[in-house]
């Protein structure tokens, strides 16, 4: 049997089990928390005095958190990308509306409040360009994105698992910095959305543990593949108008490392952590290749730590259009 039908039996499997995954690792929507939830209530006599304090409070923060924070926004406002990539996964049935169908739209649904949060507190801060900011994101959309993991439904899974617990960091400690300026209304929002990131990145790790004890072999040459290959982010197409495509991205993450949000470090950690709760050094019974794998993936950890060690970030911010500094008190 292919190594695709034999994913393919494994993604049935599992699919077995979606219902309880469902369950487990989202939320109903009657029950979850929505973005009006944390905004200016717009019904309210109140709403114009509390945009007014909204306002005031976010001239305080810093010119890189402005940046890190429209990129985070932007990336979580690319969500139709993210969904008609998964939905092209082998295994998942989009015409036929299986239950891997059913994770993914559900998945979306909760992840869509992300970015509708956070563009409408831009919007109301006052301190951002949202016409830049809006068509970055139409550029993002347009341009798609390009992960490296084809249609196979474990490598998807390992990105998942890694990108999920990646934007964990990146929102909580957006929520710590704006907690640290003040900021108490912005810093509940994006500790609110982590949760949700957290609570994701359970599930997906989840599937590939699951994956693991049916098909070892394979689900490690997946995620030896991925991590050799690298983790690309998926905001890594960014650009703003006018400009070719990713030329953003670079100095996005540089903002975003400057204040600590999301560092070389942070990605060493995470693969790490990847290693550690699906076990790699206790799998048994694997192939020759596999085994290589795994010895490969033991002492990655230590050595990307040592590159990482001798990056340098530039100590100037980029200007960027969607944050111009005469508008950051």
């Amino acid at each position: 049997m292919s190594t695709k039908n034999i994913r393919l039996e494994v993604m049935q499997f599992l699919e077995n089990k979606i219902d309880g995954f469902v369950d487990q690792y989202l939320i109903p929507i009657e029950k979850i928390w929505q973005p009006t939830d944390f905004l200016p209530n717009s019904e309210s006599e109140t709403f114009f005095e509390e945009v007014k304090e909204l306002r005031e409070i976010a001239k305080d923060l810093p010119y890189d958190f402005w940046v890190t924070l429209v990129g985070d926004t932007i990336t979580e406002e690319a969500l139709p990308t993210y969904e008609s990539w998964l939905m092209d996964v082998d295994g998942v049935g989009q015409v036929e509306n299986n239950g891997w169908s059913k994770w993914v739209r559900h998945w979306t649904g909760e992840e869509n409040r992300h970015g509708d949060l956070l563009n409408k507190y831009l919007y109301l801060s006052g301190r951002v360009n949202m016409r830049e900011i809006e068509m970055t994101t139409q550029h993002l959309i347009a341009d798609g994105f390009d992960i490296g993991t084809g249609r196979d439904p474990y490598k998807n899974f390992v990105y998942t698992s890694f990108q999920e617990l990646a934007t964990y960091i990146s929102h909580n400690r957006v929520a710590q910095l704006a907690k640290n300026y003040g900021d108490n209304k912005l810093s509940k929002i994006c500790k609110m959305i982590a949760g949700d990131e957290m609570r994701h990145h359970h599930a997906y790790s989840e599937f590939v543990t699951q994956i693991f004890k049916v098909d070892p072999s394979e689900m490690l040459l997946a995620f030896n593949y991925m991590m050799k290959q690298k983790i690309v982010m998926p905001a890594q197409f960014l650009r703003e108008s006018g400009e070719k495509i990713s030329s953003a991205f670079l100095h996005f993450s540089d903002s975003a490392q400057r204040i600590g949000v999301y560092t070389a470090n942070d990605y060493v950690e995470i693969m790490q952590k990847l290693i550690d709760k699906w076990e790699i050094d206790k799998l048994s019974g694997l192939t020759d290749e596999a085994e290589k794998a795994r010895d490969y993936l033991m002492k990655l950890p230590a050595r990307m730590a040592k590159v990482s060690e001798r990056m340098i970030i530039p100590a100037e911010s980029q200007v960027f259009k969607w944050v111009q500094p005469a508008l950051i008190g």
